[in-house]
């Protein structure tokens, strides 16, 4: 076997995930050019700290209600119609960003704009799932976390250069010109990619695309593992959001960072990250996955103490690769979904599982805004004692059962 043929295997590339990965780097990195600046840019246009974190719930929000109608479409329509269609619908939100600045314009065009990265969750993973053996899930899994971290080290460069050179109200409209672009630009290799019933048989295949099971039904079909994993997720991902609309306030105000020197620390995080994914993925393959997502739950609740004492460049780099190794077992806990999962309710499972965690989770911006009133150690903190709960769950249920427990690869 020749070297290029040797890679493709280890890194579990086929025709559609290939396309896949492209169509991750264009879709990102038009997003992540402008997004991860917007609570600041909502602030400059006046919005006060319970607006930015109403943008920020309403992420989490419309991440958990697009969710299984993302997976409910991918099963009945295909991933191919799907992802397409998720990308139009982005496109329309970032021109309403785009022509009309005001901070109602963010909330009212984040039901638009976020289809994308909310919609198409479950059509991604479903493009895993069917393209691959079980035993290259995690490995496929880790190969599109990789290269979904390329645009958000390269789209916060990126748009860090465009407002310090050009200011926030002119550098956030050419970084949002720019998006509409790559999002177009994506959708042409969308329609390269062709539907799989990989590992699925025909009867299976019918049964996804008649949509016949309710939510109800769905639900009903986790197994015990994916319970106790959904709890100990929720935990984890208060832990995320707490803090996670403000810390580039704490950066950018507290710590005295510029607009592109915050982008550099979205850098160093995603560098993190990536180095991690690979090797981390091989290994959770090959021995299980259960102590990667272990570790990891233990970095996020690591990360919001590091802020702390966070007050200049330094410190925050250093915070901010703590936060990069929050990702290390991150593909690990994606492919236990996908070993969990029925392979007839496949899609609409993942969109259950991220529906339910993340209606459950949206309270936590707000949480995270009244916290941030009282003091940013209130807030980060509390974020790091929902990390610490989440983190024992995931031990005590699952870490601790017997490794015949789950249904696949655990």
């Amino acid at each position: 076997m020749s070297l290029w043929p040797k890679i493709s295997e280890f890194l579990a590339l086929r025709r559609n995930t290939s396309l896949l990965l492209v169509t991750l780097v264009l879709a990102g990195t038009g997003e992540k050019l402008w997004l991860g600046f917007a609570p600041k840019y909502i602030e400059t246009l006046g919005g006060s700290v319970l607006i930015i974190g109403l943008f920020d719930a309403l992420q989490t929000f419309l991440g958990a209600i697009y969710a299984y109608p993302g997976g409910w479409l991918t099963d009945k329509w295909g991933q191919r119609k799907s992802l397409l269609l998720f990308s139009l619908i982005s496109v329309l939100g970032y021109l309403l960003v785009l022509f009309w600045q005001h901070w109602l314009a963010l909330l009212l065009g984040s039901f638009l704009f976020l289809a994308w990265s909310a919609l198409s969750l479950p059509a991604t993973l479903a493009v895993i799932a069917t393209s691959l053996k079980s035993n290259r899930h995690t490995m496929g899994v880790g190969v599109q976390s990789m290269i979904r971290r390329v645009p958000m080290m390269l789209g916060p460069l990126l748009g860090g250069w465009l407002l310090t050179r050009y200011g926030w109200t002119d550098g956030v409209r050419y970084a949002l010109a720019l998006c509409i672009a790559m999002s177009l630009l994506t959708l042409a290799f969308q329609w390269f990619m062709f539907e799989s019933s990989a590992g699925v048989s025909p009867a299976s295949v019918n049964g996804n695309r008649d949509g016949s099971a309710t939510f109800f039904d769905v639900v009903k079909s986790f197994t015990p593992a994916l319970r106790e994993l959904l709890v100990s997720d929720i935990l984890i991902r208060f832990c995320e959001r707490i803090p996670y609309a403000f810390i580039i306030l704490w950066a950018m105000n507290s710590g005295g960072v510029t607009a592109q020197q915050f982008g550099y620390l979205i850098t160093f995080e995603m560098g993190t990250a990536m180095l991690c994914y690979l090797p981390v993925a091989h290994l959770a393959d090959k021995y299980g996955r259960r102590p990667f997502v272990l570790i990891t739950f233990g970095f996020f609740t690591l990360f919001p103490l590091t802020l702390l004492w966070a007050h200049d460049f330094k410190w925050l780099a250093l915070a901010f690769v703590v936060r990069g190794l929050k990702e290390f077992g991150e593909p690990a806990r994606k492919a236990l979904i996908i070993g969990e999962a029925l392979p007839e309710l496949r899609a609409r499972t993942y969109g259950a599982y991220y529906l339910i965690r993340d209606c459950v989770v949206t309270s936590g911006s707000f949480l995270g805004a009244w916290l941030w009133s009282l003091s940013p150690t209130a807030n980060f903190v509390g974020a790091a004692v929902c990390g610490a709960l989440g983190t024992l769950w995931f031990w005590w249920f699952i870490y601790r059962q017997p490794q015949n427990s789950l249904r696949a690869n655990p």
